[in-house]
């Protein structure tokens, strides 16, 4: 066995993020962690990696006990990490961030060519192609990844932790990032994959471990398991499979009519896209990242002005108005980015979740603090977000729980109009279980509701109507009986739909 770890169990004063886990990993195997958020996944990688120290249990390679006190401990012994959110600076180019910490030198200082030759051989070797002088800000996030993988490999990792590798990734740079990691295992590299998406766990792994509340509730081989298993296995209970309506459709709440944003490029980043969403009705946006959606939702929720084009909600002219306007206006918003636009890292979950809430829970200009804290405890509740208190901080959250209280805090608005951008990114099945439920519910009652979501899955099981985008503009439009995959990806790649 190359990789042992005996009776795990990390502690931190009364919460027990670890219960005494055993897991290990042969050599050029490819072994899943699967389980709900706060399952203990994520803690169980940080101590392998280095990042933290159990309080009890033992790691052997080789069979030998080891111990790391940082991850250079762990690099040194041939484990890398390749994390959830990037650590590359996007101004380096590709062979730098690859070479970082171990560059090659001459006389004068750091060698640039030997760093971009030595790239180029590494990437051939693994079948993981690059251009080491291209900056990683001007690359895509597909590749992004590859080139954190060559960095752990560039390191001499034999054993590489892969958490979350195709959150942000579009269905083909999945389909890649997958076929590499076959690849490498072939070669003999070992994986540990962390993901929440079933789907391609079941595609890749040769064995998958699954989590509850700290402790391993089972390992099997994924040739002789389903995803329906694998479910019970992470939440405990069945997952009721949800039903869709036929859309009841009231007035428009929404109308955007030739939207543009010019940028700094040829062509316009936004390019004169009209769309409209009716009260009783999701619609979807499909596109590959990189295609406009990014900027129609920051036009529509105010972050970004238009140069040309109007936006109308339930009635008012909002074109270019401010973000407390259009919220004002019956906007509710699940950002793309929960970091960038949907919390505050440094606040805590209740401060967190009272965000847009703070008119209604005010009485003369004075925030009435227990009102707040009990309804952000009803939501931590009721969509499982695991936290220590309402007191921890957001940076303390997991991926998928801080999810989670950003769904519940925009949901419960109780807005005419809601963009639902990746709003079930990094969460487990059974919260996206819930997710998916509460916007039906919101739909059902009457609101309007504008998806985007790169699983393709997410947008066909949710839309009355899918808008497909490409290079800024709409390719096409497909009701809900007429979309399949197949449609849509052709037109998501600038073909057309047929039949």
């Amino acid at each position: 066995m190359l990789l042992q770890m005996e009776g795990i169990t990390k502690s931190y004063g009364n919460v027990t993020a670890n219960r005494n886990v055993s897991f290990n990993l042969r050599k050029g195997e490819i072994h899943a962690l699967v389980g709900e958020n706060g399952a203990g996944k994520t803690t169980l990688m940080r101590i392998l990696y280095g990042m933290e120290s159990q309080t009890s249990g033992e790691i052997k390679l080789g069979g030998k006990p080891v111990s790391f006190g940082s991850p250079t401990d762990a690099i040194r012994h041939g484990i890398g990490m390749v994390h959830q959110h990037f650590m590359l600076f996007p101004s380096f180019t590709v062979a730098e961030n690859i070479v970082i910490g171990r560059e090659p030198s001459r006389a004068i200082g750091f060698d640039r060519k030997a760093a971009a030759e030595e790239t180029t051989r590494l990437a051939k070797r693994f079948g993981m192609p690059v251009d080491p002088w291209k900056r990683v800000g001007e690359c895509s996030l597909g590749v992004q990844q590859r080139v954190e993988i060559l960095k752990v490999l560039y390191q001499g990792a034999e054993i590489i932790i892969l958490d979350e590798p195709t959150g942000v990734l579009t269905p083909i740079e999945v389909k890649e990032l997958l076929a590499a990691i076959k690849e490498l295992a072939r070669q003999g590299k070992s994986f540990i994959l962390i993901s929440h998406k079933l789907g391609e766990i079941m595609e890749v792994a040769d064995r998958i471990t699954v989590l509850r509340d700290g402790e391993v509730t089972g390992t099997v081989n994924a040739s002789d398991t389903g995803e329906e298993q694998l479910s019970r296995m992470m939440v405990g209970r069945e997952l009721v499979q949800l039903g869709r309506s036929a859309a009841a459709l009231g007035e428009k709440v929404l109308e955007a009519k030739g939207l543009t944003v010019r940028g700094s490029k040829t062509k316009p980043l936004l390019d004169g896209v009209s769309l409209n969403v009716k009260a009783g009705e999701i619609v979807g946006i499909a596109g590959i990242s990189g295609n406009g959606q990014s900027e129609l939702l920051q036009v529509l929720a105010g972050l970004l002005q238009p140069d040309e084009g109007t936006v109308e909600l339930s009635g008012q002219d909002v074109t270019g108005a401010s973000v407390q306007r259009i919220r004002g206006a019956g906007l509710a918003h699940i950002p793309e980015d929960r970091y960038l636009w949907g919390v505050s890292k440094e606040a805590d979950v209740t401060e967190n979740g009272i965000m847009g809430h703070t008119g209604r829970l005010s009485k003369n200009g004075i925030l009435r603090r227990g009102k707040a804290r009990s309804m952000v405890a009803e939501w931590v509740e009721r969509f499982g977000v695991k936290t220590g208190s309402l007191d921890t901080k957001a940076q303390h959250l997991s991926g998928g729980n801080l999810q989670k209280l950003i769904v519940a805090r925009e949901l419960a608005q109780q807005s005419p109009f809601l963009i639902a951008a990746e709003p079930t990114r990094g969460v487990d099945v059974g919260a996206m279980e819930i997710i998916h439920a509460e916007l039906l519910s919101k739909r059902d009652r009457q609101g309007a509701i504008l998806l985007v979501s790169s699983e393709l899955t997410e947008v066909l099981k949710l839309s009355d109507r899918i808008l497909v985008m490409f290079e800024g503009r709409i390719a096409g439009e497909l009701t809900a009986e007429e979309a399949t995959e197949e449609k849509i990806s052709l037109l998501m790649a600038g073909g057309k739909a047929v039949g």
